[in-house]
């Protein structure tokens, strides 16, 4: 039995209720004055009205989302690039277990993104998302200064082997801060970005390039920020103390807090759409009831949207329809008139679908970046490990902080983003006539081609340095700098492709959701790191024997880096297959669509709907 019926039957059996923002725009319609500075994404403004270009959002607003990120990213990696330390010389840790636990924390902080970017979506939205996460981030750090400056939170100072390790209660505190910054930081970090994204409209051509310029900057400020956090306070807890080295980051996250908030009333806003996995749970149940009721998917027609201009995903636009995934589209075939109602968990739209696909589409992108992360996650470990026994002298009066070398990665980010953006893109983009010069996708390709080398050059260096044959005078910390310039030089390229990708190819309802995937992998790869290590410990011979021991000079650490190598080059191998045979939303193979083409689809795409018809387009 057929169980599909043609949409176009269903006009005289169904009735439909305009969403506000529908009736909203059809007052203003003739007031062309009006709706041309009004943005056409659905943001409004702090009063909940429309939002105005000429008084919200671009760069009246990102500034103070910049430097909010600049003192947000100081205050993490003052503790981050710090903390193996501080586990090893005052909580008396073994180093393994020290880079273990720090990488463990680390990747809680990043997969903690996708609860933060759940709760945005679905309940409290970017900005309060992010104050609400701050003032737990602040708390964390609160604690964290607490634990460095009252004794009895610390075991008794080390003045003979073995020293007496840290008690559980000790331990309890100091990881209950840790972790308070971890959920922080898994707030704020799938929103921020994607909150100073969504200051630009997409449909206003100067406003979409002035986007892509943003998320180079934002990339900036995160460096500006670790370059502080890695100098400055690292200097200030060398010769302050641990009290002041925590102190200080704390109040720039009070600091943080405060500048978001001042900018308020310059910000657009987008309102919660609800949460997207349980509209992924509804399509998933929906299609799978459908397929083993017998349900076909004939032509588009037999799809159901709604009849409104826009969707019904609050404050969301309609997307076309895509030939990708066609079980998927099984979720929205019309089978029985009765169906037609809200109950999503009996029938989705379109655009539902849609969403879903999209989502789904960029799990292999993602997926074949992870071991990149794999390899960031040394800078906080194993690499100021490192720094931690080589000649760090500048001149005669002065010693470099081991937990300030990470500033050649920083240097790097702050050099190479403005060159990149002011030389390197025009000239491009004169070659290949693409707007951002390279697609999102080739500019994480060449992150991942330099981190091969980043780690290659760890390994010779590495093996350098234990070959050393004057022990007494120990390799310079300088001979680091390859290895930290490289992996920043990967750092520039893949993280800003992937901010522009991941934001790009998401929908309007899944913005943060998609940020955070791309943050979780951080996360990933650093729990990742964590069990590689553990596995070449328990392989090798354990901490006393094996290639990682708590003796740097005894260890083979330049082994460890090779696998590392091997591992950044199968993946890159695989990223190149991925990558080709990647389709976006556009359905271009290799390539992400470019923006000025995105803008004249999605003007073609309101004009076929203003018709008022059930439709769905054709990819």
């Amino acid at each position: 039995m057929d169980r599909r019926i043609h949409v176009d039957d269903l006009d005289d059996k169904l009735s439909y209720v305009q969403p506000s923002f529908d009736g909203f725009m059809d007052l203003i319609k003739n007031d062309k004055k009006v709706t041309k500075t009004l943005v056409s994404n659905g943001c409004v403004d702090y009063k909940g009205n429309i939002a105005n270009k000429r008084t919200t959002g671009g760069w009246k607003a990102s500034p103070f989302i910049i430097v909010n990120e600049v003192a947000e990213r100081l205050a993490f990696f003052a503790v981050a690039v710090s903390m193996v330390t501080y586990l090893v010389f005052e909580m008396h840790q073994s180093l393994p277990d020290a880079a273990t636990h720090v990488n463990d924390w680390i990747g809680a902080a990043y997969v903690l993104t996708l609860l933060g970017a759940f709760l945005a979506d679905a309940y409290f939205g970017r900005f309060l998302t992010i104050i609400i996460f701050s003032c737990i981030y602040f708390v964390g750090m609160i604690l964290l200064t607490l634990s460095a400056s009252i004794d009895s939170l610390r075991p008794p100072l080390c003045t003979k082997r073995p020293c007496t390790p840290s008690t559980n209660a000790q331990t309890s505190f100091l990881y209950g801060a840790l972790y308070l910054i971890a959920l922080g930081t898994g707030g704020i970090k799938p929103c921020v970005s994607t909150f100073g994204a969504d200051q630009f409209d997409e449909s206003d051509k100067k406003e979409s390039q002035k986007k892509y310029a943003f998320f180079n900057w934002f990339f900036f400020a995160i460096n500006m920020g670790a370059l502080l956090g890695i100098t400055l306070l690292v200097y200030v807890q060398q010769e302050k103390g641990w009290t002041w080295g925590f102190a200080v980051p704390t109040i720039a996250m009070f600091a943080s807090i405060v500048v978001l908030i001042v900018g308020f009333n310059k910000y657009r806003y987008k309102k919660p759409m609800g949460s997207a996995f349980t509209r992924f749970a509804q399509v998933i149940v929906v299609s799978t009831r459908n397929h083993f009721r017998g349900v076909v998917v004939g032509n588009e027609s037999e799809l159901y949207e709604m009849k409104t201009k826009e969707s019904d995903i609050f404050g969301a636009r309609k997307l076309p329809h895509t030939k990708q995934y066609r079980f998927l589209d099984k979720a929205a075939v019309v089978t029985d008139v009765e169906t037609i109602t809200n109950n999503k968990w009996k029938l989705c739209t379109v655009t539902q679908v849609e969403e879903f696909k999209s989502f789904i589409r960029i799990l292999p992108i993602w997926a074949s970046t992870i071991a990149l992360s794999i390899s960031f996650a040394q800078l906080s470990t194993f690499f100021l490990t490192q720094a931690n026994i080589m000649d760090r002298k500048l001149g005669p009066h002065f010693t470099i902080p081991a937990g300030s070398v990470p500033v050649f990665t920083a240097l790097n980010g702050l050099l190479l983003v403005p060159i990149y953006e002011k030389f390197v893109v025009p000239y491009l983009r004169s070659k290949t006539g693409h707007q951002r010069g390279i697609t999102s996708l080739q500019r994480i390709g060449v992150g991942l081609f330099v981190s091969i080398f980043a780690l290659m050059s760890a390994a010779l260096v590495e093996r350098m340095r234990r070959s050393n044959s004057d022990p007494t005078k120990g390799l310079s910390v300088f001979w680091l700098f390859p290895q930290f310039f490289l992996i920043g030089t990967a750092e520039v390229f893949s993280y800003v492709g992937q901010l522009e990708f991941f934001y790009d190819e998401a929908t309007d309802g899944t913005r943060s959701i998609s940020s955070a995937l791309f943050l979780s992998e951080i996360g990933i790869g650093s729990w990742l790191s964590s069990a590689l290590v553990k596995i070449i410990e328990s392989i090798t011979g354990g901490v006393e024997e094996g290639w990682i021991r708590n003796n740097l000079n005894k260890s083979k650490l330049d082994y460890f880096y090779w696998i590392l190598t091997g591992i950044n080059g199968v993946n890159f191998l695989v990223y190149l297959i991925v990558a080709w045979r990647y389709k976006g939303r556009n359905c271009e193979r290799g390539t992400i669509r470019d923006e000025s083409n995105l803008i004249e689809l999605d003007v073609q795409f309101k004009k076929e709907n203003d018709t008022g018809e059930f439709s769905s387009m054709a990819s």
